[in-house]
């Protein structure tokens, strides 16, 4: 049976994970030892960070639309209540949208539930 050299899959293997690490600070940039761990743990904050996005942005839309029903006399949790109790189903990114982008829909909306 022939002799395999494995240098090239070696080198494909290390260029690929530096090619990873491009802009890292430090020796993570250039060190394999130390771009191995630097790559494993960028993975893992962008896991996490992925799904911190979406909390993010759900707190975000409760802000937006609780300082638009405060100015119609209305408390956020009040006006949620009362749409789910009128079965109006618009989420709470559209909520927002229209509290920033188009005030007066939203404000048809909150006097008509508000009655």
């Amino acid at each position: 049976m022939p002799r395999v050299k494995r240098g090239t899959s070696h080198l494909k293997k290390r260029k690929k994970l530096l090619k990873k690490v491009k802009g890292y600070k430090w020796g993570r940039k250039k060190l394999i030892r130390l771009a191995k761990t630097a790559v494993l743990k960028a993975g893992v904050h962008s896991y996490v960070d992925r799904k911190k996005k979406k909390r993010n942005f759900r707190a975000l839309w409760q802000i937006k639309i609780s300082a638009f029903v405060r100015q119609h006399e209305l408390s956020y949790s009040k006006f949620i209540n009362v749409l789910k109790i009128n079965n109006i189903a618009l989420d709470r990114k559209v909520l927002s949208e229209l509290a920033v982008n188009h005030p007066d829909i939203l404000a048809k909306i909150v006097m008509q539930v508000k009655k």
